[in-house]
């Protein structure tokens, strides 16, 4: 079957993708220590959330979400075409890498929203009580990178656990479901004999 190369990608998409694994990746790394780092990378991972979805309605063809959200019946032709041994190829995302991709971006929104919740309820962020608190806060960065915690939380609060207990539930989830998205990338690969990794840089793809 003869391939010809096809420019499905474009910039903002690619550039929000690569920006996305390295925001996400320095996050979930800091995500112990509490770090400035930590905090930085959560409003980056949550600005470029808000911008795929904004993108989703008006970027181009490939981007947005009509293009590859299909019903449950495409899914599952998806699926015996996968188990056929003659996968059915799609320009963009086929059905299961659409349910993944809003899958991901609402874990992501659980994620940041979560995280700023947690950020709240020690009284920094722009979800603390008072309306007067910096986004990010200096004296909290001087606790958390304080060794000696000589630095004291101001107000501590109830919610503040279970806030930082769904926000990491939630930041494991979306690590287990980046992973899987790894592994599909290299089983796509194989079945169809496609570059996603190539593509995702350049934004062309191979095409049946």
């Amino acid at each position: 079957m003869s391939q010809h190369t096809l420019k499905v990608w474009d910039p903002l998409v690619r550039i929000f993708h690569w920006s996305l694994v390295v925001c996400f990746t320095v996050a979930f790394l800091t995500g112990e220590e509490e770090t400035p780092w930590h905090i930085y990378m959560g409003y980056a991972v949550m600005g470029l959330v808000l911008f795929r979805i904004l993108w989703g309605f008006v970027g181009p063809e490939h981007a947005r979400f009509k293009s590859f959200l299909f019903g449950p019946s495409k899914a599952i032709q998806y699926l015996k075409s996968l188990t056929s041994g003659s996968p059915q190829d799609y320009v963009g995302h086929n059905p299961l890498g659409g349910y993944m991709v809003v899958l991901m971006l609402v874990t992501l929104l659980l994620v940041t929203v979560t995280g700023l919740k947690a950020y709240g309820v020690e009284g920094h962020g722009p979800l603390a009580s008072h309306t007067t608190t910096p986004v990010i806060s200096l004296a909290h960065a001087e606790k958390i990178t304080d060794p000696e915690n000589k630095v004291s939380e101001s107000h501590p609060k109830k919610g503040d656990d279970y806030w930082e207990e769904l926000h990491e539930a939630a930041s494991n989830f979306m690590l287990g479901l980046a992973l899987f998205h790894i592994l599909m990338v290299f089983v796509y690969d194989k079945l169809h004999h496609k570059h996603l990794v190539r593509a995702m840089i350049t934004g062309k793809k191979h095409i049946d």
